[in-house]
Order: C-alpha cells, then sequence, then structure tokens
C-alpha cells in the first residue's frame, strides 16, 4: 500500500488549496479513505472521509461547509479542497486508508498565515 499527498503550501487566509492523494498497491474503488491533519504539538485529527463510490461524505465539524473530499476511482486519487483557509487549518495533511491496519503517507504541509 502506498500514499502519496501533493498540494499543500503557503496561502493567505481565506484562500483555497487542493490536496491530492494519489493510491497504489491495492483496490482503491473498494476502500474508503480518510484526510487527517496534525498540527505541530497536537494530536492527529480527522477531517474528513469518504465512502468506495463517493456518495457518502463526512467531515469534522471544524470544516463543514469549507472543505470538499471526494475521488476519482478511475485515477485512484483522493482529494480534498479547501477553501476559506484559516490560520488554525496549518498543519500536516495526510491521507489514509484502512486495510486491516491503518496505512499512511508522507502528507503534505498546509500553512496558513498573512
Amino acid at each position: 500500500v502506498q500514499l502519496a499527498e501533493s498540494g499543500g503550501g503557503l496561502v493567505q487566509p481565506g484562500g483555497s488549496l487542493r490536496l491530492s492523494c494519489k493510491a497504489s498497491g491495492f483496490t482503491f474503488s473498494t476502500y474508503g479513505m480518510r484526510w487527517y491533519r496534525q498540527a505541530p504539538g497536537k494530536e492527529r485529527e480527522l477531517v474528513a472521509a469518504i465512502s468506495t463510490s463517493g456518495g457518502i461524505r463526512n467531515y469534522a465539524d471544524y470544516v463543514k461547509g469549507r472543505f470538499t473530499i471526494s475521488r476519482d476511482n478511475a485515477k485512484n486519487t483522493v482529494y480534498l479542497q479547501m477553501d476559506r483557509l484559516k490560520p488554525e487549518d496549518t498543519a500536516v495533511y495526510y491521507c489514509s486508508v484502512l486495510i486491516n491496519q491503518h496505512f499512511w503517507g508522507q502528507g503534505t504541509q498546509v500553512t496558513v498565515s498573512s
């Protein structure tokens, strides 16, 4: 199982970023996918989750209405569109899949600052 995140960077408050996570080594279309984040000095927290077909999406309260999770099963990729970003969204963002155990990517840094 391999997960590779990309798309992070520095953005001003109120801006947008789109994260991507390219998956390989498993049958992507048969597993739900999740995005987590971890800020300095804090525990890793769940941001959003999506079902196999994309029909069910769940969000943490602190990102509802601002972030959108989606997936393209033909490209083995899950996305996280982040709009109206806030400084408190600054963190390393990870995608994850649960296949008997949690698998993680290397993460991508998102920094929201003016």
